[in-house]
């Protein structure tokens, strides 16, 4: 089954570019070069990807996108730009986009971040539990049990919980906590963090012997079964 681009480039010869490349990769393209119709377009039809330029006419690209977002369209997004400060590529992350690549760009990196959405996408899709050693958090019943043993969680401890599974064994500083479990894009200097990994440790250590919730001094927390 063809796989579905939305390409939104208001330079035709870039648009041309895009849309050759990828049909001659088997893709099945639809371009357009406004806002308003590309807005329309996401939200009528279904697309595997969207390739998003940053400056279209009728609605700037990241207006696109918030909108899309707001309407709950969870496709994909590939933001295009010319404009490759960090700040602005930031900026377009935050807005909903998935990824970004800066113009000029080849060919060969725009198909292997498309298909690289696509199979983030196909991931996600089929993703229903996620494992930690004996700790299980099942996402569809949105429940969490460790060792057979149930284990209740605030839905902020949930979310807690869960950011860090899909981290494990990496470290997570608590300004990345406060991000992305918070939505705090600054630090209030306040210990909402400690307090509420202190509460998760203790639910799911409770009657176990091996931790899986560490302390990485100076820097954050590991979610582990290594010590």
């Amino acid at each position: 089954m063809s796989r579905r681009v939305l390409v939104v480039e208001d330079d035709a010869s870039t648009a041309d570019y895009i849309g050759k490349g990828l049909r001659d990769e088997g893709f099945t393209v639809e371009c357009t070069n406004d806002g308003r119709d590309a807005l329309y377009l996401a939200t009528s039809s279904e697309f595997d990807v969207i390739v998003m330029d940053r400056m279209i006419p009728g609605l700037d690209g990241l207006s696109v996108i918030k909108a899309l977002r707001a309407a709950a369209i969870p496709t994909p997004i590939l933001i295009l730009s010319a404009l490759g400060h960090l700040d602005e590529r930031v900026k377009g992350l935050r807005s909903g986009g998935d990824d970004y690549l800066t113009k000029p760009f080849g060919f060969s990196e725009l198909h292997a971040r498309i298909e690289n959405l696509i199979h983030r996408r196909t991931e996600k899709a089929v993703e229903v539990e996620l494992r930690c050693g004996d700790l299980v958090m099942d996402l569809l019943s949105r429940k969490v049990v460790r060792g057979g043993k149930p284990i209740d969680l605030l839905p902020r401890e949930f979310k807690l919980l869960e950011y860090m599974l899909r981290n494990q064994n990496r470290v997570v500083t608590r300004v990345m906590l406060l991000e992305r479990v918070w939505d705090y894009r600054f630090d209030p200097h306040t210990s909402i963090v400690d307090t509420h990994v202190s509460r998760l440790r203790k639910s799911l250590e409770a009657g176990f012997d091996k931790p899986l919730l560490h302390t990485v001094r100076g820097a954050g927390y590991r979610l582990s079964e290594e010590p």
